[in-house]
């Protein structure tokens, strides 16, 4: 278990606000009495992370003052409805991840009333096709979820950039 640390939470949040306003680790450093590794080692990836976003919302600005006002409605709306549809996605992912594990649970129980001594007896046979359909279940449960994640694993890949292919219908 790591150390606690000297600072407090809040003093965290304005070492990383000046450090993104342009002031050095190392005054903050010497200001705070904490070492210069431990600020870079707690904001350099997270003020790359900021600056990066920053960057796209600036390019994303200034392509939209290059369209005319339709299109900027139109490429606005166009934004909405897929952040409307990632979320809707989301959500589903949650439920069948939910239904999935309800499900292998489910499965699971059955599996306890197998008799192991005589796992071939009519009994033991249908508890074994109830868990097959149950795991089935389960896994087609699963699959939303699990093609989020391989969709969100190809697109960070992508050098972290997600294209739209095809948009949405009319």
């Amino acid at each position: 278990m790591a150390r606690p640390s000297k600072l407090t939470d809040a003093q965290w949040e304005s070492i990383g606000k000046r450090l993104l306003s342009g002031e050095s680790a190392a005054a903050l450093s010497r200001e705070f009495g904490v070492s210069k590794a431990a600020i870079s080692i707690r904001f350099s990836k997270r003020n790359e992370t900021i600056k990066s976003v920053a960057n796209q919302i600036v390019e994303t600005e200034r392509a939209l003052s290059f369209l005319n006002v339709s299109e900027q409605i139109a490429a606005r709306s166009l934004a909405d409805d897929l952040k409307a549809i990632s979320e809707h996605l989301a959500g589903a992912a949650r439920f069948g991840a939910a239904t999935s594990h309800r499900l292998a649970g489910i499965a699971h129980m059955k599996a306890a009333e197998i008799d192991d001594a005589k796992p071939l007896t009519d009994e033991s046979l249908a508890s074994l096709k109830g868990i097959a359909v149950l795991t089935r279940m389960a896994n087609d449960a699963s699959e939303i979820g699990l093609n989020l994640l391989r969709a969100n694993k190809d697109s960070n890949i992508d050098e972290g950039k997600v294209t739209i292919e095809g948009g949405l219908p009319d």
